[in-house]
């Protein structure tokens, strides 16, 4: 069973993308956020991380577009 305000989000952002979405398939998509959520409230109670754990600084994108050598 999926929250009212969950249901409420996936419609409203649906509508807003002009994306049609029935009902049934609503539901779907919002059970499916519930459940994710869940996950990463598991995760994130598991695993205390903080911002200095991100590796972000490690990141380097590839120029682009490509430089010819």
């Amino acid at each position: 069973m999926t929250s009212p305000a969950t249901l409420a989000y996936v419609q409203a952002a649906a509508a807003l993308l002009a994306l049609p979405l029935s009902e049934e398939r609503a539901h779907a998509v919002a059970e499916h956020f519930e459940r994710t959520a869940a996950m990463a409230r598991l995760l994130e109670q598991a695993a205390a991380l903080g911002a200095h754990d991100e590796p972000a600084a490690i990141y380097c994108p590839a120029p682009f577009p490509a430089k010819d050598c």
